[in-house]
């Protein structure tokens, strides 16, 4: 079976999909069977510091595929990852952790990798930590020298904790740390940006938040779009996923997503409950907001 893609649509609708058992042959059957035409990944344990180096048949399979059907591919970083920790070793990881995510982007023909903005930890503020992450992430986007590597991408978090970067304007600091650099952009998830208190829901809601993250970080910057509903109210601070329509945020934001300039040709991928059923329900569903 083949990857299906719906050919120039305005944003191609897909799902992070599971891969055990091989990156084209799990992943790919399976966005293939919830009719996906974009795919996120794992290339590592999203819960580990392991940098596994991958089965070379299987990411040729996987990059051919995808490049065959016109489908964007991302690799989304493991959660541990925490520039801003002020434990050594956590930054350490967290270094030798993206860059395999980076290398790994680019061996599978992957568009961008997405990794979390982390948390000030250790009761630090936050301009320490950035002064941190611009030290130990800054060297890594410069390593991105060939015209195939993926962008980086930014996903700010819900706002739990001591978040580093959850509201959108928290983005313009985090941009300026990294000198704004070339290969930086945006995944934006939807949930993440209710919970940390950007109201999707009232009128312009969605129109006023993107138009906000691109005042912040400048057009062409959002770079993938993390399609999900939320459990909890606005301002709630828990980042915890819903099925689209199913949430707190609802569908019509979602329609308004798509009407907007700044996602003109941006991918959606759902990270939303399972089972497979329901992923396929949530594709479908935003495809018919789509149109």
């Amino acid at each position: 079976m083949a990857v299906r893609s719906s050919g120039p649509a305005r944003n191609p609708v897909g799902a992070h999909v599971p891969v055990a058992g091989g990156l084209a042959a799990t992943g790919l059957k399976y966005a293939d069977d919830i009719d996906a035409e974009a795919v996120q990944v794992f290339v590592a344990n999203p819960r580990g510091w392991a940098t596994p180096v991958g089965s070379p048949a299987q990411d040729e399979a996987f990059r051919e595929r995808c490049a065959a059907a016109a489908v964007p591919a991302y690799v989304h970083a493991p959660y541990l990852i925490n520039f801003g920790s002020h434990t050594a070793a956590t930054v350490d990881s967290s270094v030798a952790s993206l860059r395999h995510s980076l290398r790994r982007g680019r061996a599978i023909g992957a568009r961008g990798v997405v990794v979390h903005t982390g948390s000030a930890t250790g009761g630090r503020p936050r301009s320490v930590a950035l002064a941190q992450i611009r030290e130990r992430m800054l060297p890594l986007l410069d390593e991105l020298t060939h015209d195939d590597d993926p962008w980086l991408l930014l996903e700010p978090t819900a706002g739990q904790g001591a978040s580093v970067c959850s509201r959108i304007w928290d983005l313009g600091p985090y941009f300026e740390a990294l000198d704004r650099h070339p290969k930086l952009g945006v995944c934006l998830d939807t949930c993440h940006v209710f919970a940390a208190g950007h109201d999707l829901t009232g009128p312009g809601g969605m129109k006023q938040t993107l138009d906000l993250l691109t005042d912040t970080v400048g057009a062409g910057r959002l770079k993938l779009i993390h399609a999900n509903d939320s459990k909890d109210v606005v301002g709630a601070h828990k980042d915890r996923h819903e099925n689209i329509g199913a949430g707190h945020i609802g569908a019509e934001p979602f329609g308004e997503l798509f009407r907007h300039p700044a996602t003109e040709g941006v991918p959606l991928v759902i990270e939303t409950p399972g089972p497979k059923e329901k992923y396929a329900a949530d594709v479908a569903r935003l495809k018919e907001l789509r149109a």
